[in-house]
């Protein structure tokens, strides 16, 4: 009997991943992913079109979350990925500032002082609204420019996406490029160039300012940007922050177009696939995967996964107020159960690290 309890405990700890083995408390690395507009319907359209399944079945652990800005009942991308970096409810347009105006510490910056690797990709402008809230400090999202110039605030260490015009080519006569070069930056203009970059800092411009939907030219790019941050960061023997957005889904969700939602929600899952195999053989990695709002009231009325195809209906244009789902793998993912606010997700990822507040 004794025998067989052991067979059975190692067969047990074999199949356990390695930071449940090694009984990993508090990550070293969280890596954020936020499928910007990413409800529920459109997960399932994702997996629905991917005939069957998705990368993020590979979650253990889900929970929900509660979006709503401090001045409206729907949020808008400011707002909500202002929530998960800095922790406060605000409004909508703010970058990383609180309901009053008053800039607050992020949870990118606050890796910064602790030492850690941080990094930003993005399928959209990096000065975009949900990237910008991890690095910037601004009263409204429409300042590009201006959230530009916060880059050069901070060490970041990795940042991809578009929105080249707005650090060479703007209004003030600065050539942010330059200055990023001068800090000593590795600059792409392609993933070409991205995937040549095997050390040091990056900042990756893909765009001069929105990159094109998966199926329009822009194909795998979220998949290598992934895989060339994660291996820049890695290098931090105290660890790293992460944020990478498939920033298109929303769009799709604003046009009312199936395809569009299914094309990019499978590209982020496939980025999904990378950041959690990286995780699984790292064993000190948290994974957490949300969205700051769905867009499109979005509902899937038809589907086959044996041919991939869905048919999708909306209700808006617009931006919805309905709950979000939260995936967590990796030490610390048990605190991502349950149903709370999206400001919540910040302290959670706080208190994996252990930082002080």
């Amino acid at each position: 009997m004794k025998k067989r309890y052991l067979i059975l405990l190692a067969l047990s700890l074999c199949s356990s991943p390695t930071w449940a083995q090694k009984k990993v408390k508090h990550p070293k690395n969280i890596i954020l992913m936020i499928g910007d507009g990413m409800g529920v319907s459109q997960i399932y359209a994702g997996m629905t079109g991917n005939f069957g399944q998705l990368n993020l079945e590979r979650m253990p652990v889900v929970g929900f979350h509660k979006n709503q800005a401090s001045n409206a009942f729907v949020t808008d991308s400011a707002a909500g990925a202002t929530a998960f970096s800095c922790g406060v409810k605000t409004y909508n347009g703010a970058i990383g500032v609180d309901a009053a105006g008053n800039p607050l510490p992020t949870i990118l910056e606050m890796a910064e002082e602790n030492g850690l690797a941080t990094g930003l990709i993005a399928t959209c402008s990096i000065t975009h609204a949900t990237p910008a809230s991890f690095i910037s400090h601004q009263p409204s999202r429409s300042l590009d420019e201006d959230i530009a110039k916060d880059f050069l605030a901070t060490d970041i260490d990795v940042f991809i996406g578009g929105g080249r015009k707005f650090f060479a080519d703007r209004k003030d006569g600065l050539n942010l490029v330059d200055s990023l070069k001068s800090r000593n930056y590795q600059i792409a203009h392609s993933i070409e160039e991205v995937q040549q970059v095997k050390s040091g800092k990056l900042a990756a411009f893909l765009a001069d300012e929105q990159q094109p939907r998966y199926s329009a030219g822009r194909g795998d790019q979220l998949v290598k940007s992934t895989e060339t941050g994660l291996e820049l960061l890695k290098t931090n023997k105290k660890g790293m922050f992460l944020m990478i957005e498939g920033s298109q889904i929303d769009w799709g969700g604003h046009g009312n177009d199936t395809q569009y939602i299914v094309e990019e929600m499978i590209d982020f899952d496939q980025a999904i696939g990378k950041v959690l195999d990286f995780a699984e053989k790292d064993g000190n990695t948290l994974v957490i995967i949300t969205a700051d709002h769905e867009t499109g009231g979005f509902s899937v009325n038809k589907g086959d996964t044996k041919t991939g195809m869905v048919e999708g209906k909306f209700t808006t244009g617009s931006h919805t107020g309905v709950m979000i789902p939260v995936f967590a793998y990796g030490p610390g993912s048990e605190k991502f159960a349950g149903i709370y606010e999206n400001n919540s997700i910040f302290h959670k990822m706080v208190e994996a690290f252990r930082f002080k507040k």
